[in-house]
């Protein structure tokens, strides 16, 4: 008898996993005083009135006395037993002079309004009021959910989103729950059902539950835009706020991260930390939400290289973070000493004061990620000199500069050999090859043509040079008559 009650325990947890039940908070209730512009239930002496071009499906509990109705285009009553209207003969004495009551339009009321849902592990616990907190991605039912509409009730939600669809496990309105994706699609093609599911995309029902012990992703990261679109959030009053994954605001409190191993059951893990420390006394203001989310890995915290899943565990006080830091700090201690028994391979959290679990660990993995990617840069260095000196990478060729046009030479000076004639004289090369001479002056390049052409007597046949002691002479045919020479 007692191992079958294990068994059964057992199945119990692991069926619940992370199937949570979400329920809808805003209703279309007659009976709801929210639901009127003057904050009160129309009575005898009033006149009702609502919109004329809203669809609306409202439940009526009870009976009601009008002075006068003013009906939309279209819309319902759904009347609970004995529920009703009648119009008062007279004045009602208990209702005063009597007003307009307008019912107020619900058409922008959304599905992914994380405000407008709230969560529990059961059924009972919802009638109860023990509510769970989740990060906002969270707070909107996840794939795996059975989301509930509550019994004696109706409503009208826009579905709206960036999907086409929007799966969940189950649905329950008006006391009956859709588990078949059939039977819901045609509750939803009925009078009611258009009136109280409008948008342009459909829910649908018939999703597998969490089959993972260890938790599953809720799968709403993909509508995070729309989900923080209509949250507003608190400037924080702490040192260094916290952004947990998948919510919208920074927040005051802690975030310790579990590291888990294939043995971990999720649920068990958070009845425990319920069990421990959240009914101790000085945690009694806790909100504690515990979800299995994939966590963005960065190689020395800057380049990104994929994600792992972790259990995060968000915990918040409500003021500075100091009870949220306490309460992280002994998860931590339990995990590290139970760890190996609950399957936990490791943990760690973060504080909005500024501390977190393990600062000198931190800031060790800060230097040998920085020595880390040195070594990385100096590889590449040598890699890409290697390559490029056995020619598998070729460096690009610099663009080759315009020539510049060539100046008139000058007349060289006898008296100083130039740079081309010591180089002549060598005979090799800069670079060792043979030596290239230009072209050829039979002037200067071969002395021994040189008397040739000047005579015996070192007179040129036209005398116009001259070779003298002291160098070459031109004569210039135009100033022959001055006698005038020129050096050359």
């Amino acid at each position: 008898m007692l191992r079958t009650l294990d068994v059964l325990l057992l199945v119990s947890l692991v069926g619940a996993a992370n199937a949570l039940y979400k329920q809808w908070i805003p209703d279309t209730n007659y009976e709801n005083q929210t639901n009127w512009d003057h904050g009160a239930v129309p009575c005898g002496n009033d006149i009702v009135k609502f919109p004329a071009l809203r669809k609306v499906s409202v439940f009526v509990e009870t009976t009601h006395a009008v002075q006068e109705m003013i009906l939309p285009v279209d819309g319902e009553f759904i009347l609970n037993s004995g529920a009703g209207f009648y119009v008062v003969s007279g004045r009602d004495p208990d209702c005063g002079a009597g007003v307009t009551a307008q019912f107020k339009d619900s058409e922008s009321v959304g599905w992914f309004n994380p405000a407008l849902w709230q969560a529990a592990a059961n059924l009972d616990d919802l009638q109860r009021g023990n509510v769970l907190f989740s990060v906002h991605e969270e707070s909107v039912p996840c794939g795996y959910d059975d989301v509930v509409f509550k019994a004696r009730s109706s409503f009208r939600v826009d579905t709206s989103s960036s999907e086409s669809s929007i799966p969940v496990k189950s649905v329950s309105v008006l006391g009956k729950k859709f588990e078949s994706s059939s039977e819901f699609s045609e509750y939803l093609g009925s009078r009611s059902g258009r009136l109280q599911f409008h948008g342009s995309s459909a829910v649908t029902v018939g999703h597998p539950g969490c089959e993972d012990p260890s938790g599953c992703d809720c799968g709403n990261s993909v509508n995070h835009q729309r989900i923080c679109g209509s949250v507003t959030c608190a400037s924080p009053n702490c040192r260094k706020p916290l952004l947990p994954e998948g919510h919208c605001c920074d927040v005051c409190g802690a975030i310790v991260t579990i590291h888990t191993a294939a043995t971990f059951n999720l649920q068990s893990y958070r009845q425990r930390i319920h069990h421990l420390f959240l009914i101790q006394p000085q945690y009694k203001s806790i909100q504690l939400g515990m979800s299995k989310v994939f966590k963005p890995q960065r190689l020395m915290g800057i380049i990104p290289f994929g994600s792992s899943a972790v259990i995060q565990v968000v915990i918040l006080d409500g003021e500075e973070g100091k009870q949220a830091e306490r309460l992280a700090r002994d998860i931590c201690k339990d995990a590290r000493k139970h760890g190996s028994n609950l399957g936990i391979t490791g943990d760690e959290f973060q504080a909005s004061s500024g501390s977190s679990s393990d600062q000198s660990g931190a800031k060790a993995a800060t230097v040998v990620g920085v020595v880390f990617g040195v070594l990385i840069m100096t590889a590449l260095i040598v890699i890409t000199v290697f390559l490029v000196h056995k020619g598998v990478v070729r460096m690009p060729s610099m663009p080759s500069m315009p020539s510049m046009p060539s100046m008139p030479s000058m007349p060289s000076m006898p008296s100083l050999p130039s740079l081309r004639s010591l180089k002549r004289n060598s005979g090799v090369g800069e670079l060792g090859g043979p030596l290239d001479h230009g072209f050829d002056n039979p002037m200067f390049d071969q002395p021994n043509m040189l008397p040739d052409v000047l005579g015996s007597n070192g007179t040129g046949a036209n005398s116009s040079i001259s070779l003298t002691q002291t160098g070459v002479y031109f004569v210039n045919p135009v100033y022959d008559d001055n006698e005038t020479e020129f050096s050359a």
